[in-house]
């Protein structure tokens, strides 16, 4: 007889949340909370707060059934091996009821509470970055990433429509700016982590065509990642705070790719380009979308 498999002890709760990939959640939420409240018309704040809940819930269950489906993956690489799935902390069934619960309970909460337009965006966004990056895309295509990114460029929208009931230019060119934003940060952590991504199988750009063609493509991406995150400006979107932080900030995060795009020695150094770029991309899309706040409220 096969001996039966030894069942794991309950799951902590520590590890519940690490499903949700808190570090990427704030991120998210931040930016749909910007989307809301660059709105033109105020959000009643329980509205507010119940919008945004529903947005970190929904990122956390595409976290959790990204982990639950990657849990292979995840096992080989450095970056992910502690996680909860791949360390044997969880089994992969708790992990799949959660994240398709947590989704659901999100996207029927928003549209119960706020509004159908947002829960169907909502929807999108989940069911994209699982089914079109996660499943589809990720372990079969080096453009993955660039299609993918599509996933994490929604919650302006939701944000807005929470706010509105509906979407119009503004959130859309926000869309853009996130979705032509994601290549340049991603494939600058892809290019240090490239033997991690190799070891698991994953078709990440440089991994398939190599470290010249990535850099040359995050100084390709950034041109029109620069102009989507001006323009609002000068048609007259935004006023002149968000417009001359946006000139300031996205002539920094281009230097920062030229030096990437033109870097041709190979030392390992502790302050390479791409890990600038990685960093600074960061922080470059949280005040980009604070300084598109304060140009709303006090503009």
């Amino acid at each position: 007889m096969t001996p039966a498999t030894p069942l794991l002890p309950p799951a902590h709760w520590r590890d519940f949340l690490a499903l949700t990939k808190p570090r990427v959640m704030t991120l998210v939420v931040f930016t749909g909370l910007c989307g809301m409240l660059a709105a033109p018309v105020g959000v009643h704040p329980v509205i507010g707060f119940t919008a945004i809940l529903c947005i970190a819930l929904g990122a956390g269950a595409a976290g959790a059934l990204n982990q639950w489906y990657e849990s292979d993956i995840d096992a080989v690489m450095r970056r992910t091996a502690k996680r909860p799935l791949p360390d044997g902390r969880m089994d992969r069934q708790a992990a799949l009821h959660f994240g398709v619960g947590l989704g659901a309970f999100s996207v029927l909460f928003m549209g119960v509470a706020v509004n159908l337009v947002a829960a169907a965006i909502l929807t999108v966004s989940i069911l994209f970055y699982v089914l079109v990056y996660t499943v589809w895309l990720k372990r079969r295509t080096p453009q993955n990433i660039v299609i993918g990114g599509a996933a994490g460029a929604f919650p302006p929208l939701i944000g807005w429509a929470a706010a509105t009931g509906d979407v119009a230019l503004l959130p859309v060119l926000l869309f853009l700016f996130v979705f032509l934003w994601t290549p340049p940060h991603f494939w600058a952590l892809a290019l240090f982590m490239k033997s991690d991504y190799a070891a698991a199988g994953v078709p990440m750009l440089p991994v398939v065509s190599g470290e010249r063609t990535t850099r040359t493509q995050i100084g390709l991406y950034t041109i029109p990642m620069a102009a989507v995150a001006i323009l609002p400006w000068p048609l007259g979107l935004t006023g002149p705070i968000y417009g001359i932080a946006a000139v300031l900030l996205t002539g920094w995060f281009a230097l920062l790719a030229v030096r990437v795009a033109k870097r041709t020695t190979h030392a390992d150094d502790a302050m390479k380009p791409e890990k600038a770029l990685f960093k600074y991309s960061i922080l470059y899309l949280f005040v980009m979308f604070g300084a598109l706040v304060v140009d709303r409220w006090f503009a």
